[in-house]
This record gives structure tokens, C-alpha cells and sequence, in this order.
């Protein structure tokens, strides 16, 4: 199983005085030499360098202490995640999928080869615990493709310890800015590597410049796109993490297709939903793959939790043995089917599709509106919508068709609040208010709408232990507490909505 390891460090240039004094950082008691380490390391990318484009670095790397192929991804700035894979002669599967969301259907190529004497020194505390490692790093780049251009510099490079205080850094940066050491105008020495061996730049005449900031969003169809391209970037950058198993990762993936979906949906006057709609079912299917198995996990959890709520008294039977067959039920092989899923040609034509709607957008002339009147007409009909179900809903009488109207007002009202945050850049707190608004009432009708769903799996789970010959007398203690709660919300419902509705602009 690959390793990984969470970085956090800084890169700095130095002309020619090379790494000044340390040892009056505060903390530190000594600056241990560890000698030099010949590092070679050879980056794969795409031919359009589609990894770099994204931040990442997938390297084949000997030499020094921990050789083999790494992965390195974004964290926040300064922040990165390496992954790592024992050496082999090609990409390791594992680090291949974990990029597969980026690449797709592209071949990895060997792209720049980066050859570096690494002068490595500790800085230690008093204790002789290591706070951080500080290399100097002569760097020798050669481009392995498009003309071969060479480049070559020297830096430095400060690496937090494990488990370290990010405080410090911000010791050593001072001292280093004294000495005229000036942090790094690249990322990664492979983002200077490619700049600077770029065949179509003069080598006098290079200059690394940050990349210009993208235009304040004007036009309503500006405004849209914004948050449509936000929704595309999460999924892309969740997909390592869905890979890997991470915590909420598959949540997220699956509401940030969600507000995609709703986005097309409630801009319908903005983006061509002729050609949105398409998109919006394969966006349907995803969050259906990403969804396997999590309504049952939701289930088991309240499930679990109202059950421990009960008296001992009041539990009869083997509930518990029974509630984790069911739980367990089908749940053989999801992993595997999940990778699956974001290995298909589907997901990555998918992936594609989103890809080339950005850079060529559907507009319609609605687009070139004001976002005040375009968008803000667009949240009003969504929200007059979720009005005429919660009022529907308030009317009807307890039972299915409240239940069924409550659960119909909950999805809109979600749409709702990812139209008023796609909303909040142009219209400011109005916006803000109600995507708030909407996001109480969705959590308050999403209670209502478990506690349905957990009494649809009690008189499963009953049906089952009265067939087995146990007894289901707490599945009826459950069911009738589950009850009691959706009562509860129903209750709670007239006076939220009055407050929202209150809180609204006239």
C-alpha cells in the first residue's frame, strides 16, 4: 500500500551566499550537517503537462533516503500530500489511478529530469528533537522532450518535521530574509524547471511571472460560470481523495455533482439546458455511484444511535446482531466497485464534457445580463417554488402525502441554496441570508425525511426477525420514536418557515 506523508515546507532564493546562520532561530540549539545527497529524479507528465497545469508532480526519483516514485498533491499553499511507491521500471498502478482524474485517456511521459546536490543540515532543539530540515539544492535541469533546453540554479529549501508548528517556519523565513534570501517565485522546482527549459523562450530573456489573477466576474453569465467551474475543480481535486478512501471525500464529491446539477437546473436562462441537461443525468448518474452505500451507512448510524438511547429494559432479542447483518448486507467488493466507476470511459468522458463546457460555454443572451436582475430573478423563482411546497406540505394532512411533500420541498429547497450561493458573489447578504435560510430548513426537512427512511427499516428489520422467530418488540419501541421526532419537525415547521419568510426582502 503506497505511504503517505503530509509536507509542509517553503523554497527560497539565494544568489551566491548560500545558507546563512541558523542557529539564532528561536528554539533551535543546533544546526547538524548531514552531508550531501546526489538526487536524481526524473517527472512524468503529459504532453501538455496537464499534472503541472494542477500542481502535481509524479516523480521516479533515486538517491538519498527515501528513492522511489512520488506523487505530490496540493494541500493549501506551502501544503502537500506525498504519496509514495517503492521503485519500479514503470508508473505504479496505485499513483497512476490517483491521477487518472487529470490525465484520462493521455499517456504519462518522461518530461524534465532534475538532477540536485542536496546539502541537508537539521535544525534540532534542545531536547536533539528535530524541528526542521533544511537543504541546499544544486539544481541541474534538463527538459527530456520539445528540443531538450538545460537550466540550472541553487535553492533553498526549509521542510517542517513531522507533526512540527508552522509558527516556525515563520522564525526561520525571518532570518533568512535578513540575509537577503528571498522566498521562491516557483512552486516546485519542477514548475521552474519547465519555465525556464521552455524551447520557445530565449534563455536571456526568461523571466518566471506569477500567473495573471482571473477577471472579477461581471456579466450574470460570468457569475455563473464562476461557480460551475468551482463545482468542476472540487470533483477533480476530490478524486485522489475518493481514491484513497478519505474521510468525507465521497460526500463532497457527491455535492459538489449535486450543485452542478442544480446550477444548470436554476440558470436555465443563462446556460442552454439543452445542452446542460445531458450533462446534469450523467452528473445524476455519478452522485448515484457515489451514493452506493451511503444511505445505508446513514441508516446504520441513526439506527445505532436511537438505539443506544433505549433502556436496557425495553431491548429484546438478537436487534443488534441483526442490525449489523443489514448493514453489512451487499456491501462486499465496494471499494473495488467504486474505483471502478472512476476508472470507466463513462466518468472520464464525463470529466471531458464538464471540461469543454467551461472553456465553451453554452450562453445564452440572458448571459450578458446584469447579474442583479438575471440572477436575482433566478433565486426568486427557485425560492417561490420551495414557498408553494412547504406551504403544500403545512396543509396536508400527517401521513404519505405530507411525508412525500416535505421530502419534495427538502430537494428544492437544497436547489435553492446552491442557487443562492452560486448567487452570493453578486448579490451579496441577501444571497448569503438565504442560502443560510435554506440550509437550516433543508437540515431541519432532511431529520424528517431520515426518520422516514429509518421507519421504512424497522418494518424491513421486523419483518425479518418475526420471520426468524425473534422477537420485534423494539422495533416497535423505535418505530413509535421515530415517529415522535418526525412529529417533532412537523410541529417545528410553521414557526421556522415564518421566520424565513419574515426574513425575506419584500
Amino acid at each position: 500500500m503506497a505511504d503517505t506523508k503530509r509536507e509542509i515546507e517553503r523554497k527560497y532564493e539565494s544568489d551566491e551566499s548560500g545558507l546563512p546562520d541558523l542557529t539564532g532561530v528561536a528554539g533551535v540549539r543546533a544546526v547538524i550537517d548531514k552531508g550531501v545527497a546526489n538526487l536524481d529524479a526524473v517527472y512524468y507528465d503529459t504532453a501538455d503537462e496537464r499534472l503541472a497545469k494542477a500542481s502535481m508532480t509524479l516523480r521516479r526519483r533515486t538517491g538519498g533516503s527515501d528513492a522511489g516514485w512520488h506523487l505530490k498533491v496540493p494541500v493549501a499553499p506551502g501544503v502537500r500530500d506525498e504519496i509514495r511507491e517503492p521503485l519500479s521500471d514503470t508508473v505504479p498502478r496505485t499513483l497512476a489511478g490517483l491521477v487518472r482524474s487529470r490525465v484520462r485517456e493521455a499517456e504519462l511521459l518522461p518530461v524534465v529530469r532534475l538532477r540536485s546536490d542536496r546539502d541537508v543540515r537539521h535544525l534540532v532543539d534542545a531536547d536533539g528533537a528535530l524541528l526542521a530540515e533544511v537543504s541546499v539544492d544544486a539544481v541541474r535541469a534538463e527538459r527530456l522532450a520539445d528540443g531538450g533546453g538545460t537550466a540550472q540554479w541553487t535553492e533553498i529549501e526549509v521542510e517542517l518535521a513531522d507533526d512540527g508548528d508552522p509558527v516556525f517556519l515563520d522564525k526561520v523565513e525571518k532570518r533568512l530574509r535578513k540575509a537577503g534570501v528571498r522566498p521562491s517565485m516557483s512552486a516546485s522546482k519542477l514548475a521552474r524547471a519547465l519555465a525556464e527549459t521552455a524551447p520557445e523562450q530565449p534563455k536571456k530573456a526568461k523571466k518566471r511571472k506569477a500567473s495573471p489573477a482571473p477577471e472579477e466576474p461581471r456579466t450574470a453569465g460570468d457569475h455563473v460560470l464562476a461557480y460551475v467551474r468551482e463545482q468542476r475543480d472540487a470533483i477533480l481535486e476530490l478524486d485522489p481523495a475518493v481514491r484513497q478512501d478519505a474521510y468525507d471525500s465521497v460526500h463532497r464529491m457527491r455535492v459538489a455533482t449535486r450543485r452542478l446539477r442544480s446550477t444548470f437546473r436554476s440558470y436555465g436562462k443563462v446556460l442552454d439546458r439543452t445542452v446542460t441537461d445531458p450533462v446534469g443525468e450523467e452528473l445524476k448518474w455519478l452522485a448515484g455511484e457515489l451514493g452506493v452505500d451511503r444511505d445505508r451507512e446513514v441508516m446504520t448510524e441513526r439506527l445505532t444511535a436511537v438505539l443506544a438511547e433505549l433502556p436496557r429494559t425495553l431491548v429484546s432479542g438478537p436487534i443488534r446482531t441483526r442490525m449489523r447483518t443489514w448493514a453489512n448486507a451487499r456491501r462486499g467488493g465496494s471499494r473495488r466497485r467504486l474505483i471502478g466507476v472512476l476508472d470507466s470511459k463513462r466518468y472520464l468522458a464525463l470529466l471531458d464534457t464538464l471540461d469543454t463546457l467551461v472553456a465553451e460555454p453554452p450562453l445564452l443572451p440572458d448571459a450578458a445580463g446584469t447579474p442583479e436582475k438575471v440572477i436575482g430573478k433566478a433565486v426568486r423563482k427557485d425560492f417561490e417554488k420551495v414557498s408553494a411546497l412547504v406551504e403544500e406540505a403545512i396543509g396536508a394532512p400527517p401521513g404519505a402525502d405530507r411525508d412525500l411533500a416535505l421530502h419534495e420541498a427538502r430537494k428544492k429547497a437544497k436547489r435553492t441554496r446552491y442557487a443562492a450561493e452560486a448567487a452570493s458573489p453578486a448579490l451579496g447578504a441577501p444571497a448569503r441570508g438565504l442560502a443560510k435560510s435554506m440550509k437550516s430548513l433543508t437540515s431541519l426537512l432532511g431529520e424528517h425525511q431520515d426518520s422516514v427512511m429509518v421507519r421504512e427499516t424497522l418494518r424491513e428489520l421486523s419483518a425479518l426477525a418475526h420471520a426468524a422467530g425473534e422477537s420485534s418488540f423494539t422495533y416497535g419501541v423505535l418505530y413509535g420514536r421515530e415517529e415522535q421526532r418526525a412529529a417533532a419537525v412537523e410541529a417545528a415547521l410553521p414557526g421556522m418557515w415564518e421566520e424565513i419568510g419574515s426574513g425575506m426582502p419584500g
